[in-house]
């Protein structure tokens, strides 16, 4: 009897210990992670911008003479327009450009403009120095101690141009300027000075007129280089009373630029790799060239769903503050939150919009949520790149016809049947880390 219940004791304390091993054992680390997808660089209201400075068979920079021109090649998207500015030089402040909506570089149709643009182009009145008699006054460019010499104008606005003295030539006979489109997308200006030595007659004898140096901007905007009746600003009147446009190009290159734009994407909590795609491997067509063309991830959300590993997936796509989905714009964010636990990773695809089907995504084994057991938090972006899905041609990033923002309609491109990867084209793209930023939050 006693042997017995000794036996049954062992047996029970063998049971406790065991049971008591067991409970030791740690339980798999896990947390809810809010994850945060940003536009970090900033809008541009300008595609694209620069300086002619130097005559065409010229090396250096000066002003153009009586036939001599100036030439600047340059990109601009469908229904952008463009404006310049370069001075009269036998002037205190005149300087020719169009008019302030500037010169449509798109016919109504969608084409791109050819030819003589010249009766569009008018003199103008910076009012920062006060008018004498052009060709003759000592405060004029070709006669002046020194930059900015003149009196002030009783009236500081920009308006047209009067013809105060009786000798101011008409615009044509001063001034050609052509548009040349070398492609849908791709046009050349040249500016060309028609004048000679009889065009502008004075007091003193008749004078040709040069031309200096000057800007361009490609805008879809009114007035990016003056607005009439109102005082000349950055730079303008540098332009216009000396031949100087280093101020308006400075101003004019810090706000151009492509304007980054990302659309509603996907993400996955994994287990297995490549969930999304495979890197060197066609396209799977489960929706991420819907995502990476058009913006749109709900083919591949739903797709994704029944992966081999997917342990949880969703859209994210409405921008952080917002009543409604949409693209992201520079400065706001994409927001969402996932459970997970150690061993999972975290993917996502979001569209790069300025582009023919390119998406911001880390590789294909995805971002890791937990190191050493420990949740991971902080700033993963650089875990992250941009891909190209393969699907259609690439044009330049933001002038593009068949991108999202200028396509006249979904898959719109032509096919490439190409492999995802890591872009590699002719073009340039911003760093990843300038323009998004992706950071995890555990709770």
């Amino acid at each position: 009897m006693a042997q017995r219940f000794f036996l049954l004791m062992l047996s029970a304390l063998f049971a406790l210990t065991a049971c008591s091993e067991e409970s030791m054992e740690p339980a798999a680390a896990s947390a809810t992670f809010d994850v945060t997808v940003s536009i970090i660089s900033t809008a541009r209201a300008f595609p694209a911008s620069g300086v002619f400075n130097t005559p065409e068979g010229a090396t250096d920079p000066a002003p153009i003479f009586p036939g001599e021109s100036y030439a600047v090649t340059f990109d601009a998207p469908p229904g952008a327009r463009l404006s310049f500015a370069t001075m009269m030089v036998q002037s205190n402040d005149f300087f020719y450009a169009p008019a302030e909506e500037g010169i449509a570089l798109f016919d109504d149709s969608g084409n791109p403009v050819s030819g003589d643009v010249t009766d569009q182009i008018m003199l103008w009145d910076a009012g920062t120095e006060a008018d004498q008699e052009p060709g003759v006054g000592a405060d004029q460019a070709p006669r002046q101690s020194g930059a900015n010499t003149g009196a002030p104008d009783s009236d500081n606005t920009v308006r047209l141009a009067a013809d105060t003295f009786g000798n101011l030539p008409a615009v044509n006979a001063v001034i050609k300027a052509t548009l040349t489109a070398n492609s849908t997308t791709n046009f050349t200006l040249r500016i060309t000075n028609v004048s000679d030595g009889s065009t502008l007659s004075t007091s003193a004898g008749s004078v040709a007129v040069p031309m200096a140096p000057g800007v361009f901007v490609v805008h879809s905007a009114p007035s990016p280089l003056f607005t009439a009746g109102s005082p000349a600003q950055n730079g303008l009147e540098g332009i216009a009373e000396d031949g100087d446009p280093s101020t308006m190009a400075a101003y004019l290159s810090d706000n151009t630029g492509i304007t980054d734009l990302l659309a509603p994407g996907v993400y996955v909590v994994h287990t297995n790799p490549d969930p999304l795609f495979t890197s060197g491997s066609a396209d799977r067509g489960e929706g991420l060239e819907n995502l990476a063309e058009d913006g749109d991830p709900s083919a591949l959300a739903a797709a994704v769903q029944t992966a081999a590993g997917v342990k949880a997936s969703g859209i994210f796509n409405t921008p952080v503050g917002a009543a409604a989905p949409g693209p992201l714009t520079p400065g706001n964010s994409y927001s969402f939150s996932v459970e997970a636990e150690e061993g999972d990773y975290l993917s996502f695809a979001t569209m790069y919009v300025q582009s023919n089907d390119l998406f911001y995504a880390p590789d294909g084994k995805g971002i890791a949520l937990f190191e050493g057991g420990s949740a991971v938090s902080g700033d993963v972006t650089a875990q992250i790149m941009l891909w190209d899905v393969g699907t259609e041609v690439n044009e330049k990033p933001g002038f593009g016809i068949s991108q999202a923002p200028r396509q006249s309609g979904a898959n719109s491109g032509a096919e490439e049947n190409g492999t995802v990867r890591p872009v590699d084209d002719s073009f340039t793209y911003p760093a990843v880390n300038q323009v998004i930023r992706v950071t995890l939050e555990p709770r």
